[in-house]
């Protein structure tokens, strides 16, 4: 669990970035109602929560450098013995000083009587802009109210600014201290990807599997996954998002299960495809072979110095020259990639930034180039193949065989670190694990 002085650091660092005449806010996430009065389990936004760590509804962090009463004002619910009953405990202000760090602390039903002296004197306002837009009204009423007051002396901010850009540069190199937790995320995934290998066999149905996952991500105190479990039997792994997981699972397909844990608020996120029966077809093999190339090549290109782009160049490489080996595919490499020919069975990236969102915040490009990759990024590479079940001209034997292979990879200032390692990965791992699961 991470400490205060990782959230005390990480507000110390975005003061330095928005400087002494500027103010920076950020709004909770407000509680999901499921149907009626049944609620969806609270997930803070994960923002807000990198900053403060405070996960309740009804908050506003407010972040003002230099002033002398504290710069950090945290606004929420108080304390209510009678909700503490029904509800379980909730910080009141004087857990939102004590416990969570704030400088000061208010009711949250004072933010627009209190907000506008915060605002005074400000040259801009930093704030995610048009993401809330009771937020946004009760921003602009509050520099408005300030406005009024310009005869006295008073100056009001006059620049907002969008506070994601900021804020996700920063998330998205990792301490060492988020990299443990995303460590833990990962191996408690890894142990749910095996559990699924070790119980498959022809006529289980894939939401079995889908509780075999959160079994075991459950017992380790991740009570929710980073993402809805695909699980995907056969043609429904063709489906990039399927997350039905009904269907029963048949004996000579493939399983693809993409399915990872959430740990203090970190993603893993991993995938495996492997054979029901435990043991691979000649043709599902010959694409599963391809495609683990593929992945091979695209972490290859993982480390420091190379651009974004490196490890999903690789891959299509990879995939389109073996392609046109297995004859799924026709014509010179390099100009079959210029044309787009292989997104016909590969139509997604190669990766993605992973965090404390399982797509995680963070531009890809940087003044119009494919940005550099640093030392505490993390992202996953996950190159797949999809022969739709009507692909009518290509060979019967490759229809309806769906393969991802994913992997979570960190980057470190010699190359890159693999956090899913420990996950059975080529056919021989995979057939002799399902044989004689550890």
């Amino acid at each position: 669990m991470l400490q205060p002085s990782e959230f005390k650091q990480r507000r110390k660092q975005l003061a330095r970035r928005i400087k002494k005449k500027s103010v920076a806010l950020i709004a909770s996430a407000s509680a999901s109602v499921r149907n009626r009065d049944v609620e969806y389990p609270y997930r803070q936004d994960s923002d807000f929560h990198y900053l403060t760590g405070f996960d309740e509804p009804e908050a506003v962090a407010v972040f003002a450098p230099g002033r002398k009463q504290g710069e950090y004002i945290l606004f929420c619910r108080e304390f209510d013995r009678e909700k503490a009953i029904w509800t379980g405990r909730h910080a009141g202000l004087e857990g939102a000083r004590n416990a969570f760090g704030a400088d000061e602390a208010f009711p949250i039903d004072e933010l627009d009587k209190v907000l506008p002296g915060l605002l005074e004197n400000r040259e801009r306002v930093y704030f995610p802009i048009g993401h809330d837009p009771k937020i946004d009204r009760q921003v602009f009423s509050a520099v408005n109210n300030v406005r009024a007051k310009v005869r006295t002396g008073v100056r009001a901010p006059f620049e907002f600014v969008s506070l994601e850009h900021l804020l996700h540069e920063q998330r998205l190199i990792k301490t060492s201290h988020e990299i443990q937790l995303m460590q833990k995320a990962a191996e408690v995934s890894v142990r749910a990807h095996k559990r699924a290998m070790s119980v498959c066999k022809p006529g289980k149905y894939e939401y079995e599997i889908e509780a075999e996952l959160l079994y075991e991500f459950t017992r380790h105190g991740m009570r929710a996954p980073a993402y809805p479990c695909i699980v995907a039997g056969g043609h429904n792994a063709c489906v990039l998002h399927y997350t039905e997981n009904k269907d029963v699972l048949k004996d000579g397909d493939l399983l693809l299960i993409d399915a990872g844990a959430e740990y203090e608020n970190y993603a893993a996120d991993i995938t495996r495809t492997f054979p029901i029966n435990g043991r691979f077809s000649e043709s599902q093999r010959l694409l599963y072979d391809l495609v683990l190339e593929a992945q091979l090549d695209a972490i290859e290109q993982v480390r420091p110095g190379n651009r974004w782009n490196a490890p999903h160049d690789a891959a299509v490489h990879t995939l389109t020259k073996g392609l046109v080996k297995l004859g799924l595919l026709e014509g010179r490499v390099s100009k079959l990639i210029k044309d787009e020919a292989y997104k016909k069975f590969y139509m997604h990236r190669t990766g993605h930034w992973l965090g404390m969102d399982v797509h995680d915040v963070g531009e890809y490009r940087s003044d119009g180039e494919w940005r550099s990759l640093e030392p505490g990024m993390v992202l996953t590479v996950e190159p797949g193949l999809y022969v739709a079940p009507d692909c009518h001209d290509v060979d019967p034997k490759w229809r309806g065989i769906g393969i991802r292979i994913e992997d979570d990879v960190l980057v470190t200032k010699d190359g890159c670190e693999i956090l899913t390692a420990g996950l059975p990965k080529t056919v021989a791992e995979i057939e002799a694990f399902m044989a004689n699961p550890e």
